[in-house]
């Protein structure tokens, strides 16, 4: 009997090797090899699908002024919400993966839009985790057309393609992706080798047939997307449903997306009836307390292509230990010490015997440098336990020289605190506009010393 060929790859950049070692040389992280078996080499293993654009010969080679873009028109995937985050709605032949945690409403969110779809163009399900009978329940509880949806319950990569080569679906959603196989690859489902060949299987089909795939994804405890790293570099677009147990809120970020912008924020409201879009973000976020209470600010943050308001609260208070606490939830806790450190050189305000704690309200993430005036402020407010006026609203980047840099899209930020009724912006002085909004005053700001003069 011949010996079984193996090889390793690693987690998190795909390389692979011909035998086990501790580090992956090429991406420096330590214990992500796993063996992967390799089975013999086939014709099927690239297979070519009807409806394939491509030639075998030259004929296909074109000058990049010669495609044809009309041939790839994008649909809408009813929900404004989505197609927000997928950088103006779905395009044929793209695959999109979908993570988050159990719970979270992915498989909610895809049934949703695959029963609208269904009413105007051909759409599959493919379900290997769930009974079409659970799939059928949850439709029902949620109010969702279902005599349009076509359903199929299939764990198997090369008969999900048969099947949908005779349906030809315009979107096929495939849940998911960990529980796929192949019968060529020699391991168990939801390894390295088996997810890695399905995807990379089931996506060909989607290019080569011009259908939306969408793959759902389960998540680690760290909250990255479970798998070999290698999967996020096969598909087009990568996102992120997000949302504790505890809120009724999920929202939907873009991590990667080749067809439009990175890091755009798509938020849900989940209910009786399934997830519904929320079309104004800021108001959900700015549920303040009717009196104004110290370490309370509203800042501006930037998602994707539109402005979101959010409120940041901060929290010092005497620290008892030998070491106070710097926790930070929403924000990077490496650049809150930073701004901290900031803070006791260029506002001559010490820290350094005080516990700080800095929340941002609603579970969002800030990602941006935009925040670091707004979190330096409420942390005053809080030490001097003295509150802010809730018609304030705060946007800068601060430099470790106490300067306040400007910001992207600085104009767009000053009007959405406008049409929420803010009445007086502290801002970067090179964000400050000319003529600003009737009604706000905006004040502009060099340094940090002249912003806490502005308080």
């Amino acid at each position: 009997m011949a010996k079984q060929k193996t090889a390793y790859v690693c987690n998190d950049c795909g390389s692979d090797y011909s035998k086990w070692q501790g580090q992956c040389t090429d991406c420096g992280a330590w214990n992500t090899l796993s063996e992967v078996r390799l089975g013999a080499t086939t014709a099927s293993r690239a297979p070519r699908f009807a409806g394939y654009a491509g030639t075998a010969g030259g004929d296909g080679v074109k000058k990049l002024a010669e495609v044809d873009l009309a041939d790839l028109p994008r649909f809408s995937s009813g929900s404004s919400e989505f197609d927000r985050v997928l950088g103006g709605g779905l395009v044929p032949g793209s695959a999109i993966l979908i993570g988050g945690h159990p719970g979270a409403g992915k498989s909610t969110l895809l049934l949703q839009t695959l029963c609208k779809l269904a009413e105007t163009q051909d759409a599959l399900y493919i379900t290997g985790e769930e009974s079409l009978q659970q799939v059928a329940l949850r439709a029902q509880r949620l109010g969702l057309p279902t005599d349009k949806l076509k359903m199929l319950s299939e764990t198997r990569a090369e008969a999900i393609c048969q099947i949908a080569q005779q349906h030809k679906p315009k979107v096929l959603v495939v849940d998911s992706i960990q529980v796929m196989h192949m019968d060529e690859v020699q391991s168990a489902p939801g390894s390295v080798s088996q997810v890695r060949e399905s995807a990379a299987f089931l996506t060909r089909y989607a290019k080569q047939t011009h259908t939306v795939l969408f793959l759902v994804g389960h998540v680690t405890k760290d909250g990255t997307l479970a798998g070999p790293k290698v999967l996020e570099h096969m598909i087009d677009c990568s996102l992120l449903l997000e949302g504790s147990n505890d809120s009724r809120f999920r929202t939907l970020r873009g991590q990667k997306n080749r067809f439009g912008a990175v890091n755009e924020l798509g938020v849900f409201a989940m209910l009786e009836q399934g997830l519904k879009e929320v079309t104004n973000p800021s108001a959900i976020f700015l549920n303040r307390a009717k009196e104004a209470s110290p370490g309370s600010l509203v800042m501006v943050i930037w998602e994707g292509t539109r402005p979101m308001l959010v409120e940041v609260q901060a929290l010092v208070d005497e620290s008892h230990l030998s070491n106070p606490r710097r926790i930070a939830v929403g924000l990077d806790q490496n650049r809150l010490a930073m701004l901290l450190a900031v803070l006791h050189r260029h506002g001559g305000l010490h820290t350094g015997d005080q516990d700080v704690f800095v929340n941002v309200v609603g579970g969002v993430k800030v990602l941006e440098t935009s925040a670091d005036l707004a979190l330096l402020l409420a942390v005053v407010s809080s030490l001097r336990d003295r509150p802010l006026p809730q018609d304030w609203v705060v946007f800068g980047e601060v430099g470790l020289s106490g300067e306040i840099r400007p910001v992207p899209s600085g104009q767009e930020r000053i009007r959405e605190a406008a049409k929420h009724g803010f009445r007086r912006a502290i801002v970067p002085k090179a964000n400050a506009p000319k003529n600003p909004p009737e009604g706000m005053e905006v004040i502009g700001v060099e340094r940090l010393s002249e912003a806490l003069d502005a308080l």
